[in-house]
């Protein structure tokens, strides 16, 4: 008996991962709009100020999160991407055999998207765009990002929360 096809759960369920998929280009989409906002109206270091706490400027980082190994030579580019791509794909895989859990799955999507804006930015610019700067009093100001960057926290902090209930569903 034939199990799911490519895009749905284990055993054919209907929906499977496509509705995780549209949220993930929907992030992906979001993402790549703003930064094309932001690149076609400021230069770098531009910057708006919006609130008390928080900006729009315009940053590019060559790094990671928190602008990890930003200042190396350019071979952390392809490693980024390749962690990206390479992340993507696991994450496709687990919303395949997942499909069903819907806490998991919106984790992976949010996650997915993100890690695919980020990936489109390498590979086009060589740089991720950033753009929100949230600052307090003018003394703290906290590393710039980006929609894909939101994505990938609000998806990390549901895989801790849909982690926490499955050990409390368990006991």
């Amino acid at each position: 008996m034939a199990r799911g096809g490519p895009l749905m759960g284990p055993g054919g369920s209907r929906g499977g991962m496509l509705p995780w998929l549209g949220l993930a280009l929907i992030v992906l989409i979001a993402d790549q709009f703003t930064k094309v906002l932001i690149l076609g109206y400021y230069r770098l270091g531009d910057a708006t100020y919006v609130t008390s706490f928080l900006n729009i400027v315009r940053a590019h980082n060559t790094g990671a999160a928190f602008s990890f190994l930003a200042a190396a030579s350019g071979w952390q580019r392809w490693l980024f991407t390749g962690i990206g791509v390479a992340a993507a794909l696991f994450i496709l895989y687990l919303l395949r055999t997942h499909a069903g859990q819907k806490l998991f799955c919106f984790a992976l999507a949010c996650i997915l998207g993100g890690a695919l804006g980020n990936v489109i930015d390498r590979l086009m610019h060589g740089y991720v765009v950033d753009f929100v700067q949230v600052h307090w009093q003018d003394r703290w100001y906290f590393p710039a990002f980006n929609v894909a960057d939101s994505a990938i926290t609000i998806g990390a902090a549901c895989l801790i929360l849909d982690e926490l209930l499955r050990v409390r569903r368990s006991r």
